[in-house]
């Protein structure tokens, strides 16, 4: 079992930049891979970035590309999303997602909500027009 606590959501302005971090618990997080996907207002959740076990292998939705940045820190059982030039449209609620190791690999990235199996509780991000 994975527990993921999310933090570092919050009001930017537009063109601004936030750090979302996500700490999980237990011993096997190298072995999971990991994923953030955002939720706006009256829409379905979308992936946003993957990353593989080792962090070597990278993944983004067409619409962060080149803004969004996600990486890992195995050894503080940590995975960021590092946000810059944000727009209004980023504004949606960010959840941090594993998946079990059977699933990822350390070249693999995971982008389907049902290849995730473990799910933080979400943070705010709101950018302001």
């Amino acid at each position: 079992q994975v527990q993921l606590v999310e933090s570092g959501g919050g009001l930017v302005q537009t063109g601004g930049s936030l750090r979302l971090s996500c700490a999980a618990s237990g011993r096997t997080f190298s072995s999971h891979g990991m994923g953030w996907f955002r939720q706006a207002p009256g829409k379905e959740r979308e992936f946003v970035a993957g990353i593989s076990w080792s962090g070597g292998t990278t993944d983004y939705a067409d619409s962060v590309k080149g803004r969004f940045t996600v990486s890992r820190d195995n050894a503080k059982n940590t995975v960021y999303l590092q946000m810059n030039s944000l727009k209004p449209e980023d504004t949606a609620v960010y959840y941090c997602a594993a998946g079990a190791p059977s699933r990822g690999g350390y070249y693999k990235t995971l982008k389907r909500e049902y290849e995730y199996d473990y799910w933080g509780q979400g943070t705010q991000v709101t950018v302001s027009s």
